[in-house]
């Protein structure tokens, strides 16, 4: 009696299961990041990095805890941008009491703010809050604060805190850095009623650097408050 060849059937039917294997596997992928997507969604802290340079009082720590847990092995970028930048407004909001816990909460923020830019860096305002947090420590805020000004618009209040973070440190003698903020300058001259005793008091607080930038820009753009801040 002679066997049939079955080799080509038993191929065929190991293709097929194959097939099926990775179909399943891939249909269960797919729903596990169909239901992490779903539940960042809802934990997902409503607190942007723009928010904090508005004095919106970010979310406190239990509702945190959460989206924490979920930031450290996700890529949503909303989800891991809104995560640091709510921890970072609430060690600038309520920083800890001893210098060493203030300088281990700045670390563990600027990391959480460094993995939200590598997944998703067109976030200028993020980009401020890293070097507001960078100048904290006497780091180098340049890079940082230049990386807000190439990634995009910012609202009004963001713009003068970055006016601020200019005129009081290094950031002041970079030129590319001193032309960018010239716009942020006017935008606060634009609403001069709101920003008048900010800006003065930016000036008083500012570097040698920094007085001459502001100095410069309003010479042109306001001469009369120019003129005002020459009295400081």
């Amino acid at each position: 009696m002679v066997w049939p060849n079955l080799g080509p059937v038993n191929s065929s039917m190991n293709r097929i299961n194959l097939l099926r294997v990775i179909g399943i596997c891939t249909a269960i992928v797919l729903a596990l990041h169909a239901c992490m997507t779903f539940y960042g969604d809802l934990i997902r802290p409503s607190f942007r990095a723009s928010d904090l340079f508005s004095g919106e009082i970010p979310p406190d720590k239990a509702k945190l805890a959460a989206a924490g847990g979920l930031a450290s092995f996700s890529w949503d970028g909303d989800l891991l941008a809104n995560y640091a930048a709510a921890m970072a407004a609430g060690i600038l909001h309520f920083p800890s009491i001893d210098a060493g816990g203030r300088a281990s909460e700045n670390k563990t923020v600027q990391a959480a703010i460094i993995a939200a830019l590598k997944v998703s860096p067109i976030r200028p305002a993020l980009w401020l809050t890293l070097g507001t947090l960078q100048a904290q420590t006497a780091a180098a805020v340049t890079p940082a604060v230049k990386m807000s000004y190439l990634t995009g618009a910012v609202p009004i209040d963001v713009a003068f805190s970055r006016v601020q973070t200019v005129t009081s440190g290094a950031a002041a003698t970079d030129e590319e850095v001193k032309l960018l903020a010239q716009s942020d300058i006017r935008s606060a001259l634009a609403n001069r009623s709101r920003y008048e005793p900010l800006l003065i008091a930016a000036y008083v607080q500012a570097t040698p650097q920094g007085k001459s930038l502001l100095l410069e820009t309003t010479e042109v753009t306001d001469p009369k408050f120019n003129e005002i801040l020459r009295r400081y």
